[in-house]
């Protein structure tokens, strides 16, 4: 029996509360436009991040494809760092649905050094080269373990894009998490970029939904992507009352899950020293390196820490990772660290 599910935050289940302000909501049809509490969300967070619109998606990675899909022709480029989400956990759609080629950058931790992109886009090169359109960045990064990007490098990489014509978009899925670990507005990271996407349905906690933003313009085309591919959803106001509920209730309570997350770092690291730096711990995602333990394969901790109650996700062959949720307390936590401190210290 699992006791703390450390797999994900997309694991979060929606509080009574939440579910009241679910049964509750006003609806309409959103394909039309007419669904006001959708509306009223895809508002706020527009708001939040200082963009003319939002559009209500039913998940992140939708939101994703549909900013790749308005910043690059097919044919054309975009550079993201190798563990970005948008191409190592989306299956391919952007080469697959629009038809966009990509390169990529390597970033310890997921770190944007904005040197990196800068050096690697190409712009101007006519029929022998690909043209990049489009940068990504991810923040926080979710495979280099909950990293929080520096606002000055996302203003450095943002000045050298607009210099070049080229785009970018922010994959903010955990963006929340950013924002409540460094202290830095959501306007003011939503000020550096063309297109932004958030995910409500993670340490937010509601069961679905993510929200894109951009111009007024950006969002209409947008929305006429998102019913061709097959994302437009009727009385999608019971989800989006959701998002409201989650943004009035649980985004200064991450800073809770973050505390819990460098607790058992801190934990970790002593048990096994070098499987963990607790100071590289900023928000909710621990990713434990097996390389100096006596472990030959992560998915064998995975399935020992799950046979104590404990699960966790192998994200590579040598590293697990452990996310903290608004369903994980201290106790789960706790729980948690009994467990995996057990099996990382020597054997």
């Amino acid at each position: 029996m699992i006791l703390t599910d450390l797999l994900s935050d997309t694991l979060t289940r929606p509080t009574l509360a939440m579910r009241q302000a679910m049964a509750e909501a006003e609806v309409g049809d959103d394909v039309f436009g007419e669904d006001p509490t959708v509306n009223a969300l895809e508002k706020r967070v527009a708001d939040l991040l200082g963009h003319e619109a939002g559009l209500f998606t039913p998940t992140g990675s939708m939101a994703n494809q549909l900013a790749l899909r308005l910043h690059v022709a097919p044919g054309a480029e975009m550079v993201c760092d190798s563990l970005a989400h948008v191409v190592r956990a989306e299956l391919g759609a952007a080469a697959a649905l629009a038809g966009i080629t990509s390169r990529t950058w390597t970033a310890p931790r997921g770190l944007l050094d904005a040197s990196q992109p800068l050096e690697l886009m190409i712009t101007g090169a006519g029929v022998y080269q690909v043209n990049t359109s489009l940068v990504v960045v991810e923040n926080t990064h979710n495979f280099g373990g909950g990293t929080v990007q520096p606002i000055d490098q996302i203003r450095h990489l943002r000045r050298g894009t607009q210099a070049a014509g080229v785009a970018m978009h922010l994959d903010g899925a955990r963006l929340w998490n950013a924002h409540v670990a460094s202290g830095v507005a959501l306007r003011d990271h939503g000020a550096e970029f063309d297109t932004v996407s958030v995910c409500l349905s993670k340490g937010l906690g509601a069961p679905a939904g993510s929200v894109l933003v951009g111009t007024a313009a950006a969002m209409a085309e947008a929305r006429i992507w998102r019913k061709r591919y097959g994302g437009g959803m009727r009385q999608a106001g019971i989800l989006a009352a959701a998002g409201l509920h989650a943004l009035d209730h649980h985004l200064d309570r991450l800073a809770d899950d973050h505390a819990r997350a460098r607790r058992a770092a801190e934990a970790f690291a002593e048990a096994a020293p070098g499987c963990i730096d607790p100071a590289s711990v900023e928000t909710n995602i621990v990713v434990l390196d097996l390389t100096d333990t006596h472990w030959s394969a992560a998915h064998l901790v995975v399935e020992a820490a799950a046979a104590a109650g404990v699960r966790g996700y192998a994200v590579a062959r040598q590293a697990v990772r452990l996310v903290w949720h608004l369903d994980v307390d201290d106790a789960a936590t706790d729980h948690a660290i009994d467990v995996l401190t057990g099996l990382l210290r020597p054997a």
